[in-house]
């Protein structure tokens, strides 16, 4: 578990199933993530619960301090395609503009340096996706390279492991 000022985050398990489907539910956090099927969801979620038993890091729920409120997704996912290990934020439309998808991000890239003996972070952001772009740079990332993930076209931003 970690948490932050505001935010609780905790691995993301099959029991979340309603609040992720929820939350890929609406049109405006499924424009550059995509929606899932309760099946689908149930999938990923397994598969959320594999990487954090075979890993020690993935997609955790973030949820509010006060009160317990689910507000989205964030954490690390390795992507054995890449052999990269990337951090990635979704958050209700509802929490936009508050600062949470940052706030999260940051503790998750924080657990990153301090679990993970990774070279870098990559964030992989779709093309258009404004707010997420600003994310990762007030993160420190920056654009590394053009790939493609599930067929769409993304800019892989990525940040070096701090010198210590």
């Amino acid at each position: 578990m970690i948490e932050t000022e505001r935010l609780v985050l905790r691995p993301l398990t099959r029991a979340d199933v309603e609040p992720f489907v929820a939350l890929h539910a609406d049109e405006r956090v499924s424009r550059f993530v995509g929606s899932y099927t309760r099946e689908r969801a149930e999938e990923r979620l397994a598969g959320i619960e594999r990487q954090w038993a075979e890993r020690g890091h993935g997609l955790c729920a973030v949820e509010l301090r006060e009160g317990g409120a689910f507000v989205g997704r964030c954490g690390l996912q390795y992507w054995e395609q890449f052999d990269e290990t990337e951090i990635g934020w979704t958050f209700a439309a509802e929490a936009w503009g508050r600062g949470y998808a940052t706030e999260a991000a940051r503790a998750c890239l924080a657990f990153a340096w301090r679990e993970l003996s990774v070279p870098y972070v990559t964030a992989m952001i779709r093309h258009g996706n404004t707010p997420s772009v600003r994310v990762a740079e007030r993160l420190g990332l920056a654009p590394r390279r053009e790939d493609e993930l599930y067929g769409h076209a993304v800019t892989v931003y990525a940040v070096d492991r701090p010198a210590v």
